[in-house]
């Protein structure tokens, strides 16, 4: 692995912001998966957010 497939963040994306796709079955199950994907990305990058406030940017202020 090199440096430059370590920060290629497009399939992440690529799934996060993806269009529905008429030619797939869907049920319940699927969705709610996918639901809670979504979900704890978003969560871990709220996340990850909040401690950037907390921790790193006070430490840049000083």
């Amino acid at each position: 692995m090199n440096g430059k497939n370590l920060f290629n963040f497009g399939p992440v994306l690529g799934y996060y912001f993806r269009k529905h796709d008429p030619n797939r079955k869907s049920n319940f199950n699927m969705k709610t998966m996918h639901f809670i994907n979504k979900l704890s990305l978003a969560m871990f990058l709220i996340c990850l957010v909040v401690m950037f406030v907390r921790y790193i940017l006070p430490a840049l202020t000083r």
